[in-house]
This record gives C-alpha cells, sequence and structure tokens, in this order.
C-alpha cells in the first residue's frame, strides 16, 4: 500500500511540473549564474560565489553560450571559446542543444522565468541558475 502511494505521489509531482511555452524560451538571453547543483542522487552542492557566468544568446532558436569572468570595473573577460547552441522540441520538452569543436551534447529547459533557469543534463544534474546582477566598484 506504501509503495502504490508513492507511487502516485511520485506520478502528480512529475505531471504537475507545468510545460514550457515556444515563447519562454528567449527568457535564456542574457547573464545567469549558477546557484547550485542537485545531483543525481538527489546531494545539493550550493554555489555562494561565482567566478564565471553563462552568457547566453538566441535568435530563432538558435545562438550560443559563452563563459564569462566579470571584473570589478563592472566589465567581463572571456577566455574566447563559444559554443554553439540551437533549441529543440521534443514530445513538449524543449532542449538546449550544444556543439562545440570538440563534443556536443543537451540539456533539458525544466524550468524558464525572467530569473530562474533550470537545466538538466543527460547525467541527471539539475543546475539551478540565476539571473546574474551586473556590479562595479568604480
Amino acid at each position: 500500500m506504501k509503495l502504490t502511494y508513492i507511487l502516485l505521489l511520485v506520478t502528480v509531482l512529475t505531471s504537475c511540473r507545468k510545460s514550457i511555452s515556444e515563447t519562454e524560451i528567449n527568457k535564456i538571453n542574457g547573464y545567469w549564474e549558477i546557484e547550485k547543483v542537485i545531483l543525481s542522487n538527489g546531494e545539493k552542492k550550493e554555489y555562494k560565489v561565482n567566478e564565471t557566468i553563462d552568457f547566453f544568446e538566441l535568435k530563432n532558436n538558435k545562438g550560443f553560450r559563452q563563459k564569462l569572468m566579470p571584473q570589478f570595473d563592472g566589465k567581463y573577460k572571456t577566455n574566447g571559446v563559444i559554443e554553439k547552441i540551437s533549441i529543440s522540441n521534443k514530445n513538449s520538452n524543449f532542449y538546449i542543444n550544444y556543439v562545440t569543436n570538440y563534443s556536443n551534447w543537451k540539456e533539458e529547459i525544466i524550468t524558464i522565468k525572467d530569473s530562474v533557469l533550470v537545466l538538466k543534463n543527460e547525467d541527471n544534474l539539475e543546475y539551478h541558475y540565476k539571473k546574474h546582477i551586473p556590479f562595479s566598484i568604480k
């Protein structure tokens, strides 16, 4: 009986996830920093300070992601590596497909809002981002 109840609860919780609309996809544009990563075993890794942030630029479901390092003057440094991205839709789930000279992979978009982005990779790692707020001590 307990197993049936647990399975029912899991089914209800997973089916209640709000689907993402195509119009929301462009909310990915901009600067994002990781707040936490939830590992496949449920363990959480919190990020209090980030040395790098992710910058996404997307137009017509194609674009790029680039790692940036915020500087104290409000500018950003980069290592010059750009990951090409495209958005795909499979069974009403949206994915970010990444391509570099060395690899390709995809992440499912779990949540996307103005200030929250949650991505899940193929290893079931869940990345929780928040919008990066630029700063300067100039």
